[in-house]
């Protein structure tokens, strides 16, 4: 298959290696890519092109900023220039508390399960300190590589580059310097002075921890998998990274929220599973109880 003009004439090799590092599927598969304009999707889509797949883009107006609708008409012109067909969305987000949380929700209600998105590197490194900052334990492995994020090994100054070397058009979303967001100030605060301290980039060291850390718990979780979460005997049994994550996995199962438990309300269900405790509170004003030795969740 032949590339699109515009990313046939390109071939340094600074831009062979960056397409080395990305793990697309194979040449010639039909992908969506999520494109906001910004230098990083922009990146994937053109190196979605030049790994041989057949993108669509698809961009999302939140409609949260003023102007915000014009910046379909750049990512228009983009897969224009790549000759690339594209289609823009359009949802509805009020501002106020957890507006990430409730932009993401409603971009990716709008896009395919399998969509592209042009994370990076440098995202994945600061996924990893916003895990830590939150306390969420079984997040320091971030974000779990594979071909739905075809730039997790590729720096941010990488996507940069790709665009300015082809010429694209690119978006700079000031939502992104908003200090009002924790990852921004993770990115221009937080993660700046780690790296000033420890007198290194950082970013490899986080995502290379990232991926240690992420295949540690792949592995506990295999062998967690084994244990029944609502035999007591079981889990007052078993090592206790084991023991908790079985009750998390069984506790997200039947829960609600789609979300698993902290560690709190997974170490009261253990007590209950030991007998230290006849019966505990879990999320959704449930109840977990033991008898007979055995556990089960009442309403």
């Amino acid at each position: 298959m032949s590339s699109p003009s515009l990313v046939a004439t390109t071939d340094t090799d600074r831009f062979r290696n960056i397409l080395t590092l990305c793990t697309f599927p194979a040449a010639g598969t039909h992908v969506t890519c999520a494109v906001s304009g910004g230098a990083d999707s922009t990146a994937l889509l053109a190196l979605t092109v030049a790994a041989g797949c057949h993108p669509t883009a698809v961009h999302v107006d939140h409609g949260l900023r003023p102007g915000s609708a014009l910046e379909a008409d750049v990512v228009r012109r983009t897969a224009a220039q790549l000759e690339v067909p594209m289609r823009a969305e359009t949802v509805h987000v009020g501002d106020g508390p957890n507006l990430e949380a409730r932009a993401r929700a409603a971009r990716f209600a709008v896009l395919p399960d399998d969509v592209l998105t042009g994370h990076t590197a440098d995202d994945q490194a600061e996924t990893v300190l916003l895990n830590l900052l939150r306390g969420a334990a079984i997040g320091l492995g971030a974000m779990r590589p594979d071909h739905r994020r075809p730039l997790l090994t590729v720096r941010r100054a990488d996507t940069e580059w790709v665009c300015a070397e082809l010429g694209l058009e690119t978006v700079d979303d000031e939502s992104n310097r908003d200090p009002r967001f924790l990852r921004n100030r993770v990115r221009h605060e937080a993660l700046p002075l780690l790296a000033e301290l420890a007198g290194r980039d950082l970013v490899p060291i986080l995502t290379r921890q990232a991926d240690v850390l992420r295949n540690d718990a792949d592995l506990l979780d295999r062998l967690a998998a084994s244990i029944d979460a609502t035999d007591a005997r079981a889990l007052a049994a078993a090592p206790l990274p084991l023991a908790r994550r079985a009750v998390r996995r069984w506790l997200t199962e039947v829960g609600d929220t789609g979300h698993p438990p902290d560690l709190a309300t997974v170490d009261r269900v253990l007590d209950v599973a030991a007998g230290r405790h006849v019966a505990c509170e879990v999320a959704g004003g449930r109840r977990v109880s033991r008898r007979h030795q055995r556990l089960s969740i009442d309403d």
